[in-house]
């Protein structure tokens, strides 16, 4: 498997520019592949190429942005027509265009944008959109919310994320989501799938800044249909980690009679690289069905030397009065790259409805 950076390569611009020059009048395909292909290129990596490529393609542009906005959806429609569908990474720069070009002309980048998001998500490039019209491009993307075109509507739902993971920051709907809720009302029963996660991935967004806000929003859509259920419970993903009473209390996950013991550590100290065994007897001591939501927890020692915890979802399932259920689990210490060890003290847990039973020590080396 190749490196990121190499989906852009002397085949694709070369491919690029054969598309291109039947598109944009007067194109110089020669001279777009020579500094596309510039003697920096080499070092460059997928996000730098990325920019450089759409910082090429400006060079061969008209000016005008009007203008360039009409030939990038013709540039798309193109794509489309001599069978581009699979291997979308490298076209993300399409979008990047009218984010860096287009930011003065929001008439002609709503268009452009519209129209690229169907073949390749423009959920990164509509973000300075937002920043800088605020409540006018909010306006516009509630009305894409209710496109013929699923991936317009996701477009609506995923670049308007209030945490949208490595994307610019959106302050004004971190402080308040307020604006966002009708566009997500319009999406909750959405036929796509991918829109529904996405409306999922919002409201968990919500519910880390105003856990209120999205409890509000649960109680209202739960009950719904099946689907609208699944964008709930996970959008309440955070929430229920987090073991907040409100919603364990709305999945009935408040019963008292689940015992946790020989809680077992198979590992003292575990090397960076190798895994934690860990293993425990879960029991319902009660006389009724109890619903149980068995997590783990991780106490991950950070650089400035103080824990923090990440949890890990096991089951969640009836337990029928009595019954007895040994669990096993098994953590790698493997190099990620979403994050640091530290070699020092840990500790892992076992939770059961929210609830921490029991906690024990572990040594990273």
């Amino acid at each position: 498997m190749g490196l990121i950076k190499d989906v852009y390569s002397a085949r694709f611009y070369n491919e690029l520019a054969a598309v291109a020059v039947g598109v944009i009048p007067a194109f110089d395909k020669t001279g777009f592949v020579k500094k596309a292909l510039s003697p920096a290129f080499k070092n460059m990596e997928w996000k730098e190429r990325m920019l450089h490529t759409t910082q090429v393609l400006h060079l061969f542009m008209p000016k005008q942005f009007g203008k360039a906005a009409k030939l990038l959806v013709k540039l798309v429609d193109e794509l489309v027509k001599t069978g581009v569908s699979d291997g979308l990474l490298p076209y993300i720069f399409l979008p990047e265009y009218v984010a860096m070009y287009g930011i003065d002309h929001f008439r002609e980048s709503v268009y452009a944008l519209e129209q690229i998001t169907q073949f390749i998500s423009a959920e990164f490039a509509v973000r300075p959109f937002l920043l800088k019209y605020g409540d006018e491009m909010i306006g516009v993307m509630t009305g894409w919310s209710t496109h013929k075109s699923a991936a317009v509507r996701r477009l609506a739902s995923e670049g308007s994320r209030p945490r949208l993971p490595w994307a610019l920051a959106i302050p004004a709907l971190k402080k308040d989501p307020s604006p966002l809720l009708p566009l997500l009302e319009n999406l909750k029963n959405d036929p796509s799938e991918t829109v529904r996660r996405s409306v999922a991935n919002n409201l968990n967004d919500i519910a880390k800044d105003h856990p209120g806000v999205a409890l509000s929003i649960a109680r209202k859509w739960k009950g719904t249909s099946a689907a609208t259920d699944a964008i709930v419970k996970h959008g309440c993903r955070t929430l229920l980690k987090q073991g907040n009473p409100e919603v364990l209390a709305l999945y009935g996950l408040t019963g008292t009679a689940i015992t946790v013991s020989d809680f077992t550590v198979t590992e003292k100290h575990v090397k960076m690289g190798d895994s934690l065994s860990f293993t425990c007897t879960i029991t319902n001591t009660g006389k009724k069905v109890q619903k149980v939501r068995l997590e783990y927890g991780i106490y991950y020692l950070r650089a400035n030397g103080q824990l923090s915890r990440k949890v890990f979802k096991v089951s969640e399932r009836d337990y029928a009065p009595g019954e007895v259920c040994t669990v096993t689990r098994r953590q790698s210490f493997k190099a990620i790259t979403t994050r640091v060890f530290y070699p020092g003290k840990h500790e892992v847990s076992v939770i059961v409805n929210g609830e921490e039973k029991v906690k024990h020590p572990f040594v990273l080396k």
